[in-house]
């Protein structure tokens, strides 16, 4: 038997995936990130991954958002006035819609929440999808679910993806704590992909390593781990530009 083995097993215990930094939104300071990618998304399937704590409720505030600037396209994911998630999918008219109707008010608790865009699925009620803290969410005052095929324009090459506010009017910006922002083009991920039930307290939803997935031409990844350059794609795309954020955050 390995000395090692024998005499600390502790050694031979895999390391526990930990998140080591978070950036802060502050929405009396207006602060976001933006980019537009120089290749559209896949305008049937891409996912969202997001971990948030909140800072601020009974107001609208945007997590992930592509829209233009008269608004006449909007695709976002964002808490709506009442404390529900809202997925929304708005290309002149509504091709796709789902709002909770669970209310997520606890401001001292992190969510993880994972909106998939599948809109070639076979099966209609899976062309949009919420998890939050690993379940998926089933129960939704609005669940419009898209045509097959239908397309969406986010992340198209005219429409900027924001992080922390709605871009067409400057608005419903994010007040609170975002980590692990994982945006994969051209993939229906699941939650399970983004985090995992922890073993010994089964009630326990947890990140876990992204960097083997698949984030597509256009898709990203922000671990927020450079003071001085928060909007940095760690899966080597295009950074995102930060207004009004500061290293302090």
């Amino acid at each position: 038997m390995p000395i090692n083995s024998f005499l600390y097993p502790a050694k031979n215990v895999p390391t526990a995936f930990e998140v080591a930094n978070l950036c802060r939104f502050n929405d009396g300071d207006s602060a976001y990130m933006h980019k537009t990618c120089s290749s559209a998304f896949d305008t049937d399937r891409f996912t969202i991954s997001v971990w948030c704590k909140r800072g601020a409720l009974g107001i609208e505030t945007r997590l992930v958002s592509c829209d233009n600037a008269d608004g006449s396209d909007d695709d976002f994911l964002k808490f709506d006035a009442n404390d529900n998630i809202e997925f929304t999918i708005y290309d002149g008219g509504y091709t796709g819609k789902l709002i909770t109707n669970a209310k997520y008010r606890d401001v001292s608790a992190w969510y993880h929440i994972v909106a998939v865009w599948d809109s070639a699925n076979g099966t209609a009620g899976n062309r949009m999808r919420l998890y939050v803290n690993g379940t998926e969410v089933t129960s939704f005052s609005s669940d419009t679910n898209p045509s097959s095929g239908a397309n969406a324009t986010f992340g198209n090459t005219s429409h900027p993806i924001e992080i922390g506010r709605r871009g067409s009017n400057g608005t419903q910006y994010f007040d609170g704590y975002i980590a692990e922002v994982a945006v994969c083009d051209g993939q229906a991920y699941a939650a399970s992909d983004f985090g995992e039930f922890d073993e010994d307290s089964p009630t326990i939803w947890k990140p876990k390593d992204v960097s083997g997935l698949t984030f597509g031409t256009s898709g990203f990844y922000l671990d927020f781990e450079d003071s001085a350059n928060l909007g940095n794609d760690k899966n080597g795309g295009t950074d995102l530009t930060e207004v009004n954020l500061a290293a302090t955050d």
